[in-house]
């Protein structure tokens, strides 16, 4: 098992090693808490975690461990780790960020319980901060189609390839990583699906339509010409203009360029058009369960937060329909 924290001899004699975001450091500052937490991080990549979540666990994990100093697992208490919260506050963390800080903790300790080392998990007697209930503005329908009906701007360095990103990311509901991930033998012209990687390697078929099918049609020829004049060989759907697979970076600065040009609004992000995807097929009758299916949840609590954001929908449907509501 590769240990998020290594080690290796310096040029005095000294045990060095390298902690969770691999600077170096010398054997005395590699606490227990420092190398439990390494061995987590390497216990949560074996299960497939995702590599933003095990960054992001990293990051807050390597922050508790200096906290902490050279206390043992087991003597850290609730109050400890009230005192780690309010040190992130004070540095001027926002709620999401502490709560986040919380949830790779709790995890961490959760983890040592079962390997045997603490007794109990002390962080879960922790609440976790309040976060305002924000639920993502998506983009009507109307808005919808007229990004996707007219043409697109001339910001746009690869139209045909731009359009396809758009169908795919709002046509099929999507991940930004899904859809740079996503490789030309993985599209099924024949049953109108494609082959989605997703989160934990879990794969599934999600159906496309129409305006997927007219711009796969579209971009195709585009996509050989670039890759002929590049001399690349790529197993990549979406490539950029030097021929190289595209990156999520990338996708995410070309979506908002075009959303922007096209009257979205600025905040418009690949994930927005993931949301409107699962809002406008619920509102539009589809089963949640298949919304779920097709948006790769593995839980159904995930998906259920669309009713949340149909909640004027469904109001306008009730003063319609109920006999009460006349």
């Amino acid at each position: 098992m590769n240990d998020a924290v290594t080690t290796e001899t310096g040029r005095h004699g000294e045990k060095a090693a390298t902690d969770l975001h691999g600077y170096t450091r010398t054997k005395k500052t590699q606490t227990i808490v420092r190398r439990s937490a390494a061995k987590f991080l390497s216990s949560i990549r074996g299960r497939n975690a995702s590599p933003h979540t095990i960054k992001a666990y990293a990051g807050d994990l390597e922050e508790f461990a200096a906290y902490v100093g050279s206390r043992k697992c087991r003597d850290i208490d609730h109050v400890t780790f009230r005192g780690f919260l309010s040190q992130l506050y004070e540095k001027g963390l926002s709620k999401t960020s502490v709560a986040r800080s919380l949830a790779a903790v709790r995890s961490l300790y959760r983890w040592l319980a079962v390997e045997g080392v603490v007794e109990q998990n002390p962080a879960a007697l922790v609440s976790t901060p309040k976060l305002p209930k924000k639920l993502p503005r998506v983009p009507t329908m109307e808005e919808m189609n007229s990004v996707l009906d007219g043409d697109m701007p001339e910001i746009a360095a690869f139209p045909e390839r731009d359009r396809l990103m758009f169908e795919l990311l709002y046509g099929c509901g999507i991940r930004n990583s899904e859809l740079v991930g996503i490789d030309l033998d993985d599209v099924r012209l024949s049953t109108e699906a494609i082959l989605i990687g997703g989160k934990g390697k879990k794969e599934r078929y999600v159906p496309f339509g129409d305006g997927v099918t007219s711009a796969l049609a579209a971009y195709l020829p585009f996509r050989q010409m670039v890759l002929s004049e590049s001399r690349k060989d790529t197993r990549a759907l979406l490539v950029n203009q030097r021929g190289g697979r595209l990156t999520t970076r990338s996708v995410g600065r070309i979506i908002k360029k075009i959303a922007v040009a096209k009257g979205l609004s600025p905040d418009v992000h690949p994930h927005t058009l993931r949301h409107a995807f699962g809002t406008h097929m619920l509102e539009e009758g589809a089963d949640l369960r298949a919304i779920q299916e097709m948006l790769g949840h593995e839980r159904l609590s995930t998906t259920q937060r669309y009713t949340q954001l149909s909640m004027k929908h469904l109001l306008a449907v009730y003063d319609l329909t109920h006999p009460r509501a006349k």
